[in-house]
Order: C-alpha cells, then sequence, then structure tokens
C-alpha cells in the first residue's frame, strides 16, 4: 500500500483545474509520486510548471501545499486519499468512495473529504440549489442505513456513518450562511458566537430598530414589511460575500457573514411572528 502524506488535486472529465491567474511561485510540484490509482502518467514541464500527460485515470496530481498562497476558492478543493477497500483491497477508483467498485462493499467515510466532494459540487459561494438536491437524494437512496439491514454489523455502521455525513454535508451547503461559514472554516477562520467586533455602531442601530419595529408590529402585513426587507439585505450581502470569496479577501467575507447572521435572525423572528398570527 502507497502511503501519502500530502494532500491531492483531483481534476474531472480529464482536466486538470484551470486557474483563472498564474501560479503563485511558491507552488512546488513533486514528480516522483505514483499516482494513487497505480496509473502511470508522464509529466512535462513549461516554465516551471509541470503538468500530467499520461493516461491517469483520475487525473491525480499530488502538490505541497505548505508553501501555496491563495489562487481562490473556485478553483479546487482538497482531499486525502483512501487507496484500497477495506473489504477486498482493491483500490477505489471513485474520490469520495461510497462503495467499492470492485465487490460493492459500502465504504467508511473518506478522511478528509470536503462537503462540496460528497455534494459533487464545486467548492463555491454560488451552488446550483436543484443540483444539491438531487445528488442528496441520490445518495440517501444508496446510503440509507435502512438499506443495509439485513448486512453485516460493519456495512450497517458504515451506512450510518455516510448517511449522517450527507445529511450534515447538505444541510451546511443549503444555505448561503452556513456555507459561506464552512468555507472559512476550511481556511481557518471561524466566527465566534456572540462577536460584534466586524459590525459598526450604525449598524449595531440600524439592527436594534429593526428588532423593537417588529416586535411592535401590530399586523401580519407590517410583519412581512419588514420580513422583505430583511431578505433584500440579506440578498445583497450574499452578493457582497461572493464577491470576497472569489477575490481570496477572507477578512472581508469574515465580517459580512457575521452582519448576515443578525439579520439571518431577524428572518427567523419574522417568520415566527407571522405563524402568531395564523
Amino acid at each position: 500500500m502507497i502511503r501519502v502524506n500530502l494532500l491531492c488535486v483531483v481534476g474531472r472529465n480529464r482536466t486538470l483545474f484551470q486557474p483563472s491567474r498564474p501560479f503563485p511561485r511558491k507552488l512546488r510540484f513533486f514528480k516522483g509520486v505514483t499516482c494513487a490509482l497505480q496509473c502511470k502518467p508522464n509529466y512535462s514541464s513549461k516554465k516551471g510548471t509541470s503538468f500530467p500527460t499520461g493516461n491517469c485515470h483520475q487525473r491525480v496530481v499530488f502538490w505541497d501545499f505548505r508553501n501555496i498562497e491563495d489562487v481562490g476558492f473556485r478553483h479546487f478543493c482538497t482531499a486525502q486519499v483512501n487507496l484500497n477497500c477495506w473489504n477486498c483491497e482493491q483500490p477505489l477508483m471513485q474520490k469520495p468512495a461510497f462503495f467499492c467498485m470492485s465487490c460493492q462493499m459500502v465504504q467508511p467515510p473518506s478522511e478528509g473529504t470536503t462537503y462540496f466532494n460528497i455534494m459533487d459540487c464545486d467548492c463555491a459561494f454560488t451552488l446550483d440549489i436543484q443540483k444539491l438536491q438531487k445528488r442528496y437524494l441520490q445518495l440517501q437512496r444508496i446510503l440509507h442505513p435502512d438499506n443495509f439491514s439485513q448486512k453485516s454489523l460493519r456495512e450497517q455502521e458504515y451506512s450510518e456513518s455516510q448517511s449522517a455525513l450527507v445529511n450534515s454535508a447538505y444541510r451546511t451547503l443549503l444555505k448561503p450562511l452556513s456555507r459561506g461559514l464552512y468555507m472559512l472554516e476550511l481556511q481557518g477562520l471561524n466566527i465566534e458566537e456572540g462577536t460584534v467586533s466586524a459590525v459598526n455602531s450604525e449598524l449595531l442601530m440600524e439592527l436594534m430598530e429593526i428588532n423593537e419595529a417588529l416586535d411592535a408590529a401590530p399586523t401580519p402585513q407590517e410583519t412581512n414589511r419588514i420580513g422583505q426587507d430583511t431578505k433584500g439585505k440579506l440578498a445583497d450581502l450574499t452578493q457582497q460575500i461572493d464577491s470576497a470569496l472569489n477575490k481570496g479577501e477572507l477578512q472581508t467575507a469574515k465580517a459580512l457573514l457575521t452582519q448576515m447572521k443578525y439579520f439571518t435572525n431577524i428572518e427567523e423572528k419574522v417568520k415566527e411572528k407571522l405563524s402568531r398570527f395564523m
């Protein structure tokens, strides 16, 4: 078994990811690493950057990320490689691998796989929600624990773990706020609970006024008006956050996501108040 302690980038549809700007000078390529899928690609070099030229099945290329500079969220996500099936020890040909293609056994969750990898979508703030929902239903149909009630305890355990992971990935990526917070988490940034560091005094006053108006709203119409204004603000924040993440401006994105948390709370309060009028 080959042990690889690096991260990998997997190009789909036989193409390596192509960044919109040149690779940073500090990006280094290791020519001597064998493909985890036991392929033997050849490599060529142009202006100091190496690319695979052989017939590597999944185009698995290993990079040293210790000195990499930011190249943007949309270009790639990373995941560690699980090499072999636990049952038949054949190479796992898909990443992430839910089932072994040789023996059809359900596999344990791939260590280090991101939610974006699991849901087969770009590592980006703007997602195709219909595609996300379709992927979720597809995975739950094949991984649901009920399908493994007559299988071995190990298979039942793996199906439960995989199904729970898919649920978590879907819930996280479905909403802009949780999706953005997760993207920051992947970069080592977290927003502490109750923080107001990214909210200026003017915005704090605006939030207080909105909350007071919502508490005093006498009719469903007035409550709904506040809700519509809040949706407009959230839509504007969504565009700003998307732009910040695309540019790699993580601190700006963090500040905007903090604001989004407050307006999302107001949106929830609007829904609660409207339900009382029913």
